[in-house]
């Protein structure tokens, strides 16, 4: 598997090695010594899978209990995936990386605790799957707005996205409930 790094050191893209021929291919999407000693020393406890149709836009999301790091990639279709840092003390404070995820490239993305994470549904549908390493608690879930200008993600719209009435009441960063 190769790494790859982003603007934001702590979000990776991982990119596995794929054998394929005219019959179909096999790749390895996670092993769990490799990505402690490679990505970050973390245990998974949830596997997530959600289906999407197309100008979807999930998110941001996140826990400020139960506080989730997330491995996410595309098992059918195409997104364009989102991180947002929400670290007060970091020197990459409201920032964000995107990547497209899709089953085509079979890249992952490493979201460590502490960013909201959102994607938008590029093709007809997507199937979108992401190991967390702690517990879903929505007691203790946030949504930051996907359009806040203070944050400018490019999100390369096709038009007004869909959006659920959580994400339309979505907290600008200046307001949202943040990370040390």
């Amino acid at each position: 598997m190769k790494i790859i790094d982003t603007k934001i050191s702590e979000v990776k893209l991982l990119e596995p090695t794929v054998f394929g021929d005219e019959r179909g291919f096999f790749m390895e999407t996670f092993r769990d010594e490799w990505f402690r000693r490679n990505v970050a020393n973390r245990t998974f406890v949830q596997e997530n899978h959600s289906k999407s149709v197309k100008g979807v836009l999930r998110g941001l999301h996140y826990q400020t209990e139960n506080t989730q790091g997330k491995l996410v990639r595309v098992i059918q279709g195409a997104v364009f995936d989102v991180a947002v840092d929400l670290r007060k003390s970091s020197a990459t404070f409201g920032q964000w990386v995107g990547e497209i995820l899709s089953a085509d490239n079979k890249r992952q993305l490493w979201i460590p605790e502490g960013f909201a994470h959102g994607f938008y549904v590029l093709t007809d549908t997507a199937e979108f799957t992401y190991k967390c390493t702690d517990y879903y608690n929505p007691k203790a879930e946030h949504s930051l707005l996907w359009n806040d200008p203070d944050i400018g993600i490019k999100w390369n719209l096709t038009g007004e996205p869909n959006l659920s009435a959580k994400d339309l009441a979505g907290k600008l960063l200046a307001d949202a409930v943040l990370f040390d």
